[in-house]
């Protein structure tokens, strides 16, 4: 965990805290996002563009609530949740995982490491004959 994602976290909950005061659903929507960007970003290591497709279903969801009342909260909650299983699951299967139990779900990750080092030798020494 990064100096930034500790900041991002006390921000994050500060910010849940202060908005609390004024409606209950801006620090839900705070709260649930940090909670995320902590799952993503430190628990499961994430690939962006799944970061992102996650995020675009949330914001889609949350505007939707917002500006016309539909899906509502608990549809949001219940769609992202779903969302952030389906994006873990496609993550925890690539044969590059590496977030946390990696060693049980992808006990093969140091093989495919060491190969993608030696296709990046084979490619690098290849440029250099060329």
């Amino acid at each position: 965990m990064s100096k930034f994602d500790v900041a991002i976290l006390v921000v994050g909950i500060v910010a849940t805290i202060a908005a609390a005061t004024v409606e209950w659903w801006i620090a839900f929507i705070i709260e649930f996002v940090i909670g995320h960007f902590f799952l993503f970003c430190n628990v499961v290591r994430l690939a962006r563009p799944l970061e992102l497709a996650w995020a675009a279903v949330f914001m889609a969801l949350a505007a939707g609530t917002i500006i016309a009342g539909i899906p509502g909260w608990l549809a949001t909650a219940g769609f992202s949740l779903a969302a952030t299983a389906v994006v873990v699951a496609v993550e925890a299967r690539k044969p590059s995982y590496h977030g946390v139990g990696w060693q049980w779900i992808n006990p093969d990750l140091p093989t495919w490491w060491e190969a993608q080092l030696g296709e990046g030798i084979h490619a690098h020494s290849g440029e250099r004959q060329a």
